[in-house]
């Protein structure tokens, strides 16, 4: 399984790379849809869809992240600031800050499949649509994002395993520790300052990095919002993994979960400053 594991993810990182830095605008977009049709596909498991009803979702997720993708000047470059995008990153963040931790606190179920539309909408969409966006704004942008919930991932796991003693989410995620997530902030916030100080020396101040250290510290309690919403879908749903896709890794949304609630949020704060 580690060998299975290893190989998968190095074949995604390799054709991540490539992708990213190879695919002209419009061939990216497609990529960020075919992302958003296949989480959209495994999401189908989560509220209970048909397989026609799955399939139906799938496409059309993808059709309406081309479209909007392309409406918002996505498919070319980027000649100005892609500003209707503004709704969809606002709608994003206000479901991750303020739906979520309600959400999970109070262990909530679609009432229905037209909510789990709905729902899936908000989940998946501005994350696809936030991947093509960013990488037209800088490549390395969308890579330190990426790079952001590796760490984040990586710290709370060997964290959580030297040090973890109080579950985080016993009921949700048995696994998961509160060390774990101290890890996991204090991973992203050494990794953060070290990039964001490499790439802007002016950073170095004090102030700048009094300001940026809480921020990175929300990206990375955002990111585990997103990791335990899965995980509390997933049991509900009766399911180990969101789909099979991936070997070794299980499906689409196991890997992009942290992804789609902090992508958008990094979107947002790229319209904020190139506005």
């Amino acid at each position: 399984m580690l060998k299975t594991r290893v190989l998968t993810a190095l074949a995604l990182a390799v054709g991540l790379l490539a992708a990213m830095f190879l695919l002209p605008p419009l061939g990216w977009l497609v990529f960020a849809a075919l992302i958003c049709g296949g989480a959209a596909w495994e999401w189908g498991g989560f509220g209970k869809f048909s397989s026609v009803q799955r399939a139906v979702f799938a496409v059309l997720m993808a059709a309406a992240c081309v479209l909007v993708g392309a409406m918002a000047g996505l498919a070319s470059e980027l000649a100005v600031s892609p500003a209707g995008l503004w709704p969809l990153y606002a709608t994003s963040a206000l479901f991750w800050l303020v739906v979520v931790p309600f959400w999970l606190a109070r262990k909530w179920r679609f009432s229905s499949v037209a909510a789990a539309v709905v729902v899936g909408l908000i989940v998946l969409l501005p994350p696809a649509l936030a991947l093509a966006h960013l990488r037209l704004v800088d490549p390395w942008v969308l890579l330190a994002a990426m790079g952001a919930i590796f760490v984040s991932d990586i710290a709370a796991y060997f964290t959580g395993r030297a040090f973890g003693r109080r579950k985080l989410a016993p009921g949700i995620s048995p696994g998961k520790t509160w060390e774990g997530a101290g890890g996991a902030v204090a991973g992203v916030i050494i990794f953060g300052l070290v990039v964001i100080v490499s790439a802007s020396p002016s950073a170095r101040a004090a102030g700048p990095i009094a300001m940026l250290v809480p921020l990175l510290a929300a990206f990375t309690a955002v990111g585990i919002f997103g990791d335990l919403f899965e995980s509390l879908l997933k049991r509900q749903a009766g399911l180990k993994d969101s789909g099979t896709i991936l070997p070794g890794h299980g499906g689409i949304l196991d890997r992009i979960d942290s992804l789609t609630s902090t992508l958008p949020l990094v979107g947002l704060a790229a319209l904020w400053l190139t506005r």
